[in-house]
């Protein structure tokens, strides 16, 4: 499972951009392409986890997928693939392993509010 190391180790950076910045985190948003292999329940499950007892301890954690792309050499264009299985282009059939987008797997941000020491 590695959804598991993925959310600690999103925990450890953005426990330490906390740190740095002297706050708690309220959200987190990860970019994840189709192809990247993270089950999104099991990482949701896993950052609960771990968060518990961090400054990220209820933080929001929002979750943008994004899509399976390829580029036709045929159309000379990016074309998004409908299912995983076929890595041809949707409009003219061209077969294409050139792929534009849908590895992803990035830490796209982090939202803090301040906090204040008594």
């Amino acid at each position: 499972m590695h959804e598991l190391s993925i959310a600690m180790n999103v925990v450890k950076l953005a426990s330490g951009h906390a740190a740095e910045h002297g706050g708690r985190v309220t959200a987190i948003t990860l970019r994840i392409g189709r192809l990247s292999s993270v089950h999104e329940a099991s990482l949701r499950s896993s950052f609960d986890l771990v968060s518990e007892g961090t400054p990220l301890a209820g933080a929001e954690l929002r979750i943008v997928s994004v899509p399976l792309r390829i580029w036709c050499p045929s159309c000379g264009a990016e074309r998004e693939l409908p299912d995983l299985q076929r890595f041809s282009c949707p409009d003219c059939g061209t077969r294409s392993a050139d792929i534009r987008s849908g590895l992803e797997l990035d830490l796209e941000s982090i939202e803090l509010v301040e906090t204040t020491d008594p």
